[in-house]
């Protein structure tokens, strides 16, 4: 039996594209970060936030 069965193809395969956050930064946004659930917020490599690890 196949997990595949009854699967439906996703037909969007367009590319998103993110941009920083930073404000006035035009950058493509390569790094995404999030808390829990939260809608992830996009930054390039330039203004990527400095995450503190709760255990570092």
């Amino acid at each position: 039996m196949s997990d595949e069965q009854g699967a439906v193809r996703q037909k969007d395969s367009s590319v998103y594209v993110h941009y920083c956050e930073h404000p006035g930064c035009k950058k493509w946004g390569s790094f995404g970060f999030s808390f829990g659930k939260e809608e992830p917020q996009w930054f390039c490599a330039e203004h990527q936030p400095e995450w503190k690890l709760k255990h570092a």
